[in-house]
C-alpha cells in the first residue's frame, strides 16, 4: 500500500458515531500526530460543519463518498490503507465497501453485528482480499471486541496455568450501563427484513459456528431462557448481543486453528443476582426488547451519559476442578463512547502494528489480539484483568 495518501479515512464522519471516532482522534492524538488521516460522508457541507464544530485542522482532507455510487467509493478506498466505516446496517450500504477494499488491498474496520451478510460477505470476498492483502475486520465495536479479546486473554492464562485450553468458557456481563446503540437496533430490524428475500439466512443466525468457515463443533449450551448459574450463585438472563458474539467467537477460534480446542463451547448471559429477586430480574430480561427504546440512527446519547457510562464482562473457566476468572471492563457507555474508542484503536493497530498479517476477512482475536489488548488498555479506557 506504498503511495497512498492516508493511513485512514473515516468514512461516516458525520454520522453520531463517526463524529464521536473524528473526535476521539483529535483528542488522543490531535491534528500533529503523524497519522494521516481524512473524513468522508456523502455531504460537503455537513463534513465541514463537523470539522468546524470539532476544531479539525483545514490540513485534514474531505472526501465526498455516496454509498449509491461505486465509483466514489472506489476512489476513497485506493487513496487509504484503511477505511474505517461507520456506515450502517452494512446490509443495505456496506457491500461495494467490501468489495473495493478486497479488490484493491486495502485494510477495513468496521462496526458490524450482522451475522447473515457477514456470512455472505465471507463467501464473496475471502480469495479477493486473500489476494490483494486486503485485512478486513468485523465487529470492531462493544460488539463484539470486549467478548472476543476476553475470552482469548481468559484462554492464554488457562493455557499458561495448565498447558491446555478450557473446554468450556462463560461470558457473563456483570455491569452494562448507556443507552443502546441505535444503529445495533437498525441493523437487527434490517436483518428481520432480509429473512423476507432470504429466507436461508434463518439457518445462519440459529447456527453458532455459521462463521467457522464449514466447521461444526459440538452442541452448546442454552443461552436463550433465564438460568441458574451455580458456580456464580446467580441468576442469568439471555443476552441480547450473545448471538453475534458466539458466531464471532468461533470464528476467532476456527481462524486460529482452533486454539480453544475442537471441543470448544460458549456460553454468553447477563447476571441479574441472586434469590426470587434475581430470578424475576432474569424473567423479565428475557421477556422484553432491549433495543426498543434505542435512539435512532444518527441519534445518541448526551456527552455526560456517554463519560458517566460503563460495563463489567466476566469470563469464567473450570479446568481440573479449578477456576480461572479475567474480566473486561470499559469506562464509557458501550454502544457510542468505548466503540468509537474501540474502532480506532482497530484500524491504527492494523495499519501500524500489524505487518505481518496477511490478507483475508478476520475477526478482532485472530487478526490483532494481544495488540490491540494493549493499544485498548493504553488509549481507549478498556482494563482486562485477571480475577481468581
Amino acid at each position: 500500500m506504498n503511495g497512498r495518501k492516508f493511513d485512514v479515512v473515516i468514512y461516516g464522519a458525520t454520522g453520531f458515531t463517526g463524529k464521536l471516532v473524528v473526535e476521539y482522534m483529535l483528542n488522543e492524538y490531535g491534528n500533529d500526530s503523524g497519522i494521516s488521516w481524512a473524513m468522508a460522508g456523502r455531504s460537503h457541507e455537513k463534513l465541514i460543519a463537523v470539522r468546524d464544530d470539532l476544531g479539525v485542522s483545514e490540513e485534514v482532507p474531505l472526501l465526498i463518498v455516496d454509498s449509491n455510487e461505486k465509483s466514489s467509493i472506489a476512489d476513497m478506498v485506493k487513496q487509504t490503507k484503511c477505511v474505517l466505516t461507520t456506515v450502517g446496517p452494512y446490509q443495505l450500504y456496506g457491500d461495494d465497501v467490501i468489495g473495493e477494499c478486497a479488490s484493491h488491498g486495502t485494510d477495513y474496520v468496521d462496526l458490524c453485528g450482522e451475522p447473515g451478510w457477514m456470512h455472505e460477505m465471507i463467501e464473496a470476498h475471502s480469495e479477493a482480499a486473500k489476494a490483494s492483502g486486503a485485512r478486513i475486520i468485523f465487529s470492531c465495536g462493544f460488539d463484539s471486541i470486549p467478548f472476543d479479546l476476553g475470552v482469548l486473554f481468559l484462554q492464554k492464562e488457562v493455557i499458561k496455568r495448565f498447558g491446555i485450553p478450557a473446554a468450556n468458557v462463560r461470558g457473563r456481563v456483570r455491569a452494562m450501563n448507556g443507552e443502546f446503540s441505535g444503529g445495533t437496533a437498525a441493523s437487527m430490524t434490517a436483518t428481520m427484513s432480509s429473512l423476507k428475500n432470504k429466507p436461508e439466512l434463518i439457518a445462519v443466525l440459529t447456527n453458532p459456528f455459521a462463521l467457522s468457515n464449514g466447521f461444526t463443533g459440538p452442541q452448546q449450551p442454552a443461552d436463550n431462557k433465564p438460568i441458574f448459574d451455580d458456580k456464580l450463585e446467580t441468576w442469568v438472563a439471555p443476552f441480547f448481543m450473545a448471538p453475534i458474539n458466539t458466531k464471532n467467537i468461533h470464528r476467532s477460534n476456527a481462524l486460529m486453528d482452533h486454539l480453544y480446542g475442537k471441543d470448544f463451547c460458549y456460553n454468553e448471559m447477563w447476571i441479574q443476582g441472586p434469590g426470587e429477586e434475581g430470578k424475576a430480574a432474569a424473567d423479565f430480561i428475557s421477556s422484553i426488547n432491549p433495543l426498543g427504546d434505542a435512539p435512532k440512527p444518527g441519534e445518541g446519547p448526551s456527552r455526560e451519559s456517554r463519560e458517566n457510562g460503563n460495563y463489567d464482562v466476566l469470563f469464567c473457566a473450570d479446568v481440573d476442578n479449578e477456576s480461572v476468572h479475567v474480566s473486561v471492563k470499559g469506562d464509557m457507555d458501550p454502544g457510542y463512547g468505548s466503540t468509537s474508542k474501540m474502532i480506532l484503536e482497530s484500524a491504527l493497530c492494523l495499519v501500524q502494528d500489524c505487518s505481518e498479517l496477511g490478507g483475508g476477512i478476520y475477526t478482532p482475536a485472530p487478526s490483532m489480539g494481544v495488540k490491540l489488548i494493549d493499544r485498548l488498555q493504553a488509549k481507549a479506557g478498556l482494563t482486562f484483568k485477571i480475577e481468581a
